[in-house]
């Protein structure tokens, strides 16, 4: 077939107008498992500081006779731990003109990019709470850095050849090892150990790859699944224990060679400085503004909680 001859056709006119939607489509993830899922808290200085103590050991021979003179023994003191708060920014100028014209999906290109920064500070901050990172104190050229939730955990651990929990709790990172596949038996370890130190786990935390390995474990029951049904069931989101059930959480922005095992009361996000939105000088044709959080991680008693680390990832 060909066009006849003298067609005037869209490829010859001008002024058409764009066929551009309104609606501006951005599926990057903005869930933040850990951070919601523990408390919030008010710091008071750079160095968030917070007490730990514990009961004596139980004693089956705490038996006395009639009218003994009582005796006395010294009690243990309080374990001081602290943590130094972290300032995160994530900034934005845009141009007069810009704010000015007419776009499509958005009214206030301002507005816009500042909603886009502070789902971006979010994810920074979950990546920091959950990584195993040293503490740095900082000075006048050097950036404070928390400790994240990886460098806390020592008490409870399962750890691949090489690998060794921190040498001081919250001061050090860990040594990462060879890397292996998760098991079963690996988490109920763990589970275990943390129940034994006085922990009542709630949540297991991994990276995608061992949500899906994590849902391959059989456990002690066998699954069935009903051809009449036409339905598969192939994901484990709750992991029942001989120590309670837990909740299996995908993190997305935590290390994906760690599986956390987590009492959440034990943590809390403790804000030196929480969100706010400042404006900065105007030297130009131009609005510039800045969002800020200065934040740290309380970690009230790492022996609550416990890690399956140097797991494999694909």
């Amino acid at each position: 077939m060909a066009q006849v001859s003298g067609t005037y056709s869209k490829y010859d006119a001008v002024g058409l107008r764009e066929d551009l939607t309104d609606i501006i489509y951005n599926i990057s993830p903005t869930d933040t498992p850990f951070m919601s899922s523990i408390a919030k808290t008010k710091a008071t200085a750079v160095n968030h500081e917070w007490q730990l103590d514990s009961l004596a050991a139980a004693s089956a021979s705490n038996a006395q006779i009639e009218g003994d003179e009582v005796s006395f023994s010294a009690p243990s003191s309080t374990t001081r731990r602290g943590n130094v708060t972290q300032i995160a920014t994530k900034s934005v100028i845009i141009s007069g003109t810009l704010e000015a014209v007419n776009k499509a999906g958005r009214n206030s290109e301002l507005a816009y990019q500042i909603s886009k920064a502070s789902k971006e500070l979010k994810r920074d901050m979950e990546t920091s709470l959950c990584d195993n990172n040293a503490q740095v104190a900082g000075d006048d050229s050097t950036a404070r850095e928390l400790s994240g939730l990886g460098s806390w955990l020592k008490s409870n651990q399962s750890a691949g050849s090489g690998g060794s929990a921190p040498g001081t709790s919250g001061t050090n990172a860990r040594t990462d090892g060879t890397q292996r596949a998760f098991t079963e038996d690996q988490l109920k370890s763990v589970i275990k150990s943390v129940w034994d130190n006085g922990g009542d786990p709630s949540m297991v935390m991994v990276g995608s790859f061992n949500k899906q390995k994590l849902s391959g474990f059989t456990g002690g029951s066998t699954r069935f699944d009903p051809a009449e049904n036409k339905r598969l069931v192939a994901a484990v989101d709750v992991y029942e224990s001989d120590f309670g059930a837990l909740q299996v959480t995908p993190n997305r922005f935590q290390r994906a060679r760690d599986a956390f095992v987590i009492t959440p009361d034990l943590f809390a996000v403790a804000f030196l400085r929480d969100f706010s939105l400042e404006d900065l000088a105007k030297t130009g044709d131009a609005m510039k503004q800045f969002l800020l959080v200065e934040y740290t991680l309380e970690s009230r008693n790492e022996a609550g909680s416990g890690i399956v680390a140097d797991l494999t990832t694909s």
